[in-house]
C-alpha cells in the first residue's frame, strides 16, 4: 500500500471515529480499539493499552493524542497530521454549526430528546471501554489492588461530594508504580549478583 493511500485511509478512519463518537475521548476508546487493533491490525492489544495510559496521563484530549500517535506510527509526520485533522474536523464543524444557530437549535424538542439519549449512550460507551481495558490488563496483585482502590475512592468521593481530581489519582498511582518498579529492579539486580557469586 502506498504511503499516500495509507494517509488517506488514516484520515477517513479518524474522521469517521470523530464524527460518530459522542461523549469525549473515553467514549472513543472502544472505536479506536475496534478499528486499529481488531480490524486493521495496526497495533497490538498491549501497545493500545499503553497508548491509552500515556494519552490519559499527558496534557490534551485522549482522542487527539492517540490519533496523533497512531498516525505517526503508521505514516510518520504526515500520518500524524492527517489522523489528527481527521479526528478534529467533525467536532469543529458540528460545534461551529451549532454556535451559528444555537438559540433555534436548543429550543427544538427533538434535539433535547436526542441529547438525553446521547447522554445515556455515553455512560455505556465509557463503561464498556473501562471494562474492556480492565479485562486486558495483566492480572497481578498490584494491578487489581490499584484498580479496586481507585474505583472505591471514586465511588466514595462521588457519594460524599468530595472534589478529588483524576490528576491526583494518576500522580499518586504513577509514583507508587515507579516506586515498586525500582524495588523490583534493585531486588532483581541483587539476585543476579548473588547468582554470579
Amino acid at each position: 500500500m502506498s504511503k499516500a493511500k495509507d494517509i488517506f485511509i488514516l484520515f477517513i478512519t479518524m474522521m469517521k471515529i470523530g464524527l460518530f463518537t459522542f461523549g469525549g475521548g473515553l467514549a472513543m476508546v472502544s472505536l479506536l480499539e475496534n478499528e486499529f487493533v481488531e480490524k486493521k491490525k495496526y497495533l497490538e492489544s498491549d501497545e493500545f493499552l499503553n497508548i491509552i495510559a500515556i494519552t490519559e496521563s499527558t496534557p490534551g484530549p485522549i482522542a487527539i493524542n492517540s490519533s496523533t500517535y497512531i498516525g505517526y506510527k503508521r505514516a510518520g509526520f504526515w500520518g500524524a497530521l492527517f489522523a489528527t485533522l481527521g479526528v478534529v474536523i467533525p467536532s469543529f464543524v458540528i460545534i461551529y454549526l451549532i454556535t451559528m444557530f444555537f438559540n433555534m437549535f436548543i429550543e427544538l424538542e427533538y434535539v433535547a430528546y436526542a441529547f438525553q439519549g446521547i447522554q445515556a449512550c455515553v455512560i455505556f460507551l465509557i463503561l464498556a471501554a473501562g471494562i474492556k481495558l480492565f479485562i486486558k490488563i495483566e492480572k497481578n496483585a498490584f494491578n487489581i489492588i490499584l484498580a479496586l482502590i481507585t474505583a472505591t475512592c471514586m465511588i466514595v468521593f462521588s457519594l460524599i461530594s468530595f472534589s478529588f481530581s483524576s490528576i491526583f489519582y494518576i500522580l499518586i498511582f504513577g509514583f507508587l508504580s515507579f516506586f515498586i518498579y525500582l524495588i523490583k529492579t534493585i531486588t532483581k539486580k541483587d539476585k543476579t549478583e548473588e547468582d554470579k557469586k
